[in-house]
């Protein structure tokens, strides 16, 4: 399973704000942003060339890193999107947020998509009672998440639980039993993601 490797809290800073990257930590004193709000390396303090370009850049890095998708990954859902019917950022976010991964850490069953990818490959979740250990698995309306049946990692879900603050409204979780169902698809409204889409789509779009 490819995933980024580098130092989390970097790409946090390289953004300039809080991806939730490492989960319980970035809730605490120690997070990479609140100890040092300026990019890494030797010129991070320096002065930033502004440019249009540069923007749009940046914008696709952020989503990249916020869905920890590599970069081939990443425009394969923005070709997706493309092809879909409406338009192609709300497409594009839409896909990103019915990722398995992601949906486990909306509903507040893992504090980053990076434990609830070790969760899902070690096949802890059922999705309509039958297995699902693909993290980038597309949930549906009407789909049931619950945890296997004595799964070891139910302690590690539960701690996770104290972290949410509240779920969306396209998704139903029940933190005692540790069982979710999604409602609907979600709406642009109700997806968190602090980028702005457009400026994705305009520089994929060159």
């Amino acid at each position: 399973m490819a995933r980024e490797t580098g130092p989390q809290c970097k790409q946090c800073r390289r953004e300039g704000q809080k991806l939730f990257l490492k989960g319980e930590r970035c809730f605490t004193e120690k997070c990479g942003v609140e100890r040092r709000s300026y990019p890494p390396g030797e010129h991070g303090r320096g002065r930033v060339r502004a440019s249009e370009y540069r923007q749009q850049l940046r914008e696709k890095q952020k989503a990249r890193r916020y869905y920890q998708l590599l970069e081939k990954q990443f425009r394969s859902y923005y070709v997706r999107a493309s092809r879909q019917p409406g338009v192609t950022g709300d497409n594009l976010l839409r896909l990103l947020e019915r990722r398995f991964d992601n949906v486990l850490v909306r509903l507040g069953f893992a504090a980053s998509r990076r434990q609830a990818r070790q969760l899902i490959g070690h096949g802890h979740w059922l999705i309509n009672g039958k297995r699902v250990d693909i993290p980038s698995y597309q949930v549906r309306p009407d789909d049931v998440i619950t945890i296997k049946p004595d799964s070891p990692a139910t302690d590690t879900v539960r701690r996770a639980t104290e972290l949410t603050a509240a779920v969306p409204p396209w998704l139903q979780a029940d933190h005692d039993a540790l069982t979710a169902k999604v409602l609907r698809l979600p709406d642009r409204g109700e997806i968190a993601t602090p980028v702005s889409e457009q400026l994705i789509v305009e520089l994929y779009s060159k």
